[in-house]
């Protein structure tokens, strides 16, 4: 399957290889200031471009990993793709309020919500994957975040808990993207897509029982395929009429589409957000926000 042939129907004619992202850096201001960072950094050669449509984040080149530098191990700031900030500030978080994070690891959404909640309130990070949750914990350390609690459990089953939720986050699992992956068109099928999109459904109907009255939910993934964006949230609206897709701040990427290969689906898909890489320059994206009545 031509997975460039699909994006040329839904009116995205491009070539893979002449997409070119750009690099990002999110500043920890729990730990340092933006000024101070952006002093320490291009002191020592990196060229930082304040991206205009994220609060703390920016684009960077440099000569050397800003993976192993010293500001970097004490956690003044963290790796994480321009587009991948753009949920969590969807997200309308306060000081006060109780928050899931479904798909937590490796915790840049995470570590992200804590810094905007200024380590208050309280985030329940989830994920099934020991391995991961080190990971998770270990980025959880570094940028010194104390208000969250992780869990290994599978987030299918998160109404265990019994509770109810201020704001959810589902970062949810995907494909992924040609970005992200070299090889990414030689090794996905539609199968991996209705396996992912399977999966999908059933974890935003986990989130959509967890959440309280006219509380936030935000659905994203790293996918650019329809079957785990516009086609499962067009499921969730079919059958959640709680749940009511809300306008994102963010005005950047194409708006979502109301109809892919031949299907019509729930107008209010408009209010979602897809980023195409060569038109914004970040990994592919795709970002729903509702709130619940």
């Amino acid at each position: 399957m031509n997975f460039i042939t699909r994006y040329e129907e839904l009116g995205q004619k491009f070539l893979a290889r002449e997409v070119q992202t750009k690099k990002s850096i999110r500043v920890n201001t729990l730990k340092i200031s933006e000024f101070e960072l952006i002093k320490r950094l291009r002191k020592n050669g990196v060229k930082l471009e304040k991206a205009p449509f994220l609060d703390h984040g920016y684009f960077y080149e440099a000569d050397f990993s800003l993976g192993s530098t010293p500001d970097y191990l004490q956690g003044y700031y963290y790796l994480q793709e321009a587009a991948s900030q753009i949920p969590v500030q969807e997200m309308e978080l306060t000081e006060t309020d109780v928050v899931l994070d479904m798909a937590a690891s490796p915790g840049s959404k995470t570590t992200q919500m804590a810094q905007i909640m200024n380590n208050k309130g309280v985030i329940i990070a989830l994920d099934n994957d020991r391995n991961r949750l080190d990971s998770l914990q270990n980025n959880l350390e570094r940028l010194s975040i104390t208000n969250t609690i992780i869990l290994r459990k599978d987030s299918r089953f998160a109404d265990d808990f019994k509770l109810k939720f201020d704001k959810i986050l589902l970062d949810a699992p995907c494909s992924g993207n040609f970005c992200i992956e070299s090889d990414y068109f030689s090794k996905r099928s539609l199968n991996d897509l209705f396996q992912k999109s399977k999966t999908q459904k059933e974890l935003l109907v986990t989130a959509i029982k967890c959440l309280k009255s006219g509380g936030l939910l935000i659905y994203s993934t790293c996918s650019l395929e329809p079957e785990e964006d516009e086609m499962v949230i067009d499921a969730i609206l079919q059958k959640h009429p709680e749940v009511k897709l809300v306008e994102l701040k963010t005005k950047i990427g194409d708006e979502g589409c109301i109809e892919a290969f031949g299907k019509v689906m729930h107008p209010s898909l408009k209010l979602t957000r897809k980023f195409w890489p060569h038109k914004t320059n970040t990994e592919g994206f795709f970002i729903a926000k509702f709130r619940k009545e």
